[in-house]
């Protein structure tokens, strides 16, 4: 699998090191958005400084985004823009209140925000805050139980 991350690295202008193809490995396997913190615990070969400045290179060159999570910690994620240049991630986030995992929502259009004159904006974080559909169910399932014993 190490071709598929240098290809990777390369398609984002990033010399290809082994430090590096390990964290792009590490988000390359994750369904959801990440933090530092996850990947610490994943990657036992990396300290904090060496993952925090490959996230921060990944960011300058359009490889990952950042975006604060629902509960005020950054979390990361792969783009799927396919160069340097291109930054196609602009995408609504929905953060569960119960299990605490951030979701993707790449089809949901992020609505229009007029900013002041003078104002230009570079990205927007776009976060919706509920349950997500497991966590609704065995909320739902709880109040039920509950409903039920009373």
């Amino acid at each position: 699998m190490t071709d598929n991350e240098e290809h990777i690295l390369k398609a984002h202008g990033i010399k290809p090191t082994a430090n590096r193809i390990l964290i792009v490995k590490a988000l390359c396997a994750e369904r959801y958005p990440v933090t530092m913190g996850d990947l610490e615990r994943q990657i036992h070969t990396i300290d904090k400084s060496g993952i925090f400045r490959t996230l921060m290179l990944f960011k300058a060159h359009h490889l990952v985004h950042a975006f604060e999570s629902g509960d005020g910690q950054v979390e990361y994620e792969l783009c799927t823009s396919h160069g340097v240049d291109d930054d196609e991630d602009m995408h609504v986030h929905f953060f569960c209140e119960s299990c605490h995992r951030t979701f993707c929502f790449y089809d949901t259009p992020i609505p229009s925000v007029d900013v002041p004159e003078g104002y230009q904006m570079e990205t927007v974080n776009y976060m919706i805050k509920g349950l997500c559909p497991d966590c609704a169910r065995r909320h739902a399932l709880k109040d039920s139980t509950s409903t039920i014993q009373k």
